[in-house]
């Protein structure tokens, strides 16, 4: 016996009308109707709806949502790894601008005048044309290219930050485990090839496991990206792209 629409709503803190437009935009739909007709909620549908809030919660958007979660080799364990670290990530960016405004309070409390470098060091000095540059390398002009530049016109110099340092994370995260001397295929390996998908997709453009493993390709022909990506450690852009490559034949959980 699953559960209905209104228990839902209680325990997962939303309401029936959010639950009744996940369904009407397939979303969130119940696997079971009862003999009146009402919805009813097994544990695979609370599980996709625990996924949804999450992203919800990171500020995906529910198009994306969507398309992520539909994706026959969407990997919940994978994607929880996902969340914990963007997570963690803007745990870290909240302590940072707390020091900062204490910073600058304590300034104010003084009367001793901050430096601009100390008023402004928080916020970083990212450039964010070079991802748009970037993106137009790998696919032209694509509507990769285009959604990619799309969104980008909305982010401020805060979520560039992010996207910054969720990608020095994650590039760091492959050279350790090159240097650790694991295999490409390494289950945590492949985990965090497709956190790295997952980062493209949220941030810039749809990005399905194959057009990944093609920017994998693109990593070790172009001397250019083959370069830029060595310079952390030799080699890394050969075990990158091979690391898209496993990822993008794994089934995901569950599958035959």
């Amino acid at each position: 016996m699953g559960l209905t629409v209104s228990e839902v709503a209680k325990l997962a803190n939303v309401s029936v009308r959010t639950l009744h437009h996940y369904d009407e935009i397939g979303l969130l739909k119940p696997s079971a109707r009862s003999a009146a007709g009402y919805r009813l909620y097994g544990d695979g549908d609370l599980e996709r709806l625990q996924q949804v809030l999450f992203f919800r919660e990171l500020g995906f958007a529910l198009e994306e949502i969507r398309r992520i979660v539909e994706d026959p080799q969407f990997d919940v364990r994978a994607a929880l790894a996902m969340q914990r670290e963007l997570l963690r990530e803007r745990l870290a960016r909240t302590h940072a601008l707390v020091a900062a405004v204490e910073a600058a309070l304590e300034a104010v409390e003084k009367g001793k005048p901050m430096t601009p470098e100390e008023r402004f060091q928080v916020f970083g000095d990212f450039d964010p044309e070079q991802y748009e540059e970037e993106t137009k390398q790998r696919w032209g002009e694509t509507e990769a290219y285009r959604q990619s530049k799309r969104r980008a016109k909305r982010y401020g110099k805060r979520e560039w930050e992010q996207i910054k340092s969720e990608m020095d994370r994650i590039q760091r995260g492959f050279a350790a485990h090159l240097e650790a001397g694991r295999a490409a295929a390494d289950p945590a390996v492949m985990d965090l090839a497709e956190e790295h998908r997952l980062h493209l997709q949220r941030w810039f453009y749809d990005c399905p496991r194959a057009m990944h493993r093609g920017l994998g390709e693109l990593y070790v022909s172009d001397p250019r990206f083959t370069a830029n990506i060595d310079q952390l450690r030799p080699g890394l852009a050969q075990f990158m792209c091979d690391a898209f490559r496993a990822n993008s034949g794994r089934k995901a959980p569950g599958s035959k």
